[in-house]
């Protein structure tokens, strides 16, 4: 049950209609991008602040950490508008280590789904205050749903790996008591 992240970008691009518009408008907007990173950055992990389960992982007492996580978040939020590689194989491996890395921090989906929300309620506010198109903002929802959908996958991959690797089960198996035990529910 590997991923591949290049097959699977592709697949989001083609499902999101994410569009050669779509790159231009992102790069033509890069230092927009680049100028607010910082800001939603904090935004971002004040969110997370607020949160005991998440304040426990990010802080570091005084250790340096939520400066380099903050350092990421500014090179991660600045490459949804550059691309990295035209929002290719360099850019869908990164978004795929981000996903492995929220997996083994314990940072579970019922975080990362309202943290992207976060951002993507605090852009919406820039992009009205700064003047900027409403194709810049249905872009960039793209583009953060793209991200997201990458973390969002790494849960399904690690969990499902594991239990075919503890188990000794087929992935067919595993696939058919996945879909009973949703019948169930």
């Amino acid at each position: 049950m590997a991923l591949d992240p290049h097959a699977f970008i592709s697949t989001l691009k083609k499902r999101i209609s994410f569009t050669d518009a779509d790159k231009a408008l992102l790069k033509s907007e890069a230092e927009w991008g680049l100028k607010l990173a910082p800001e939603m950055a904090e935004h971002f992990y004040e969110y997370l602040g607020r949160d005991p389960e998440m304040s426990a992982i990010v802080d570091d007492g005084g250790n340096g950490r939520i400066h380099r996580l903050r350092e990421t978040f500014i090179h991660w939020f600045h490459e949804m508008f550059t691309g990295m590689d035209d929002w290719g194989s360099a850019y869908a491996e990164r978004r795929w280590k981000i996903g492995l890395v929220h997996v083994r921090l314990g940072i579970g989906p019922q975080h990362v789904v309202p943290a992207m929300a976060t951002v993507v309620h605090q852009v919406g506010k820039h992009l009205i205050k700064d003047g900027k198109s409403e194709d810049l903002k249905d872009t960039l929802g793209r583009i953060c749903m793209i991200d997201l959908a990458f973390i969002e996958q790494a849960y399904v991959e690690v969990s499902s790996s594991a239990v075919l690797q503890e188990t000794g089960w087929t992935e067919g198996l595993f696939r058919r008591l996945i879909t009973t035990g949703a019948k169930s529910m």
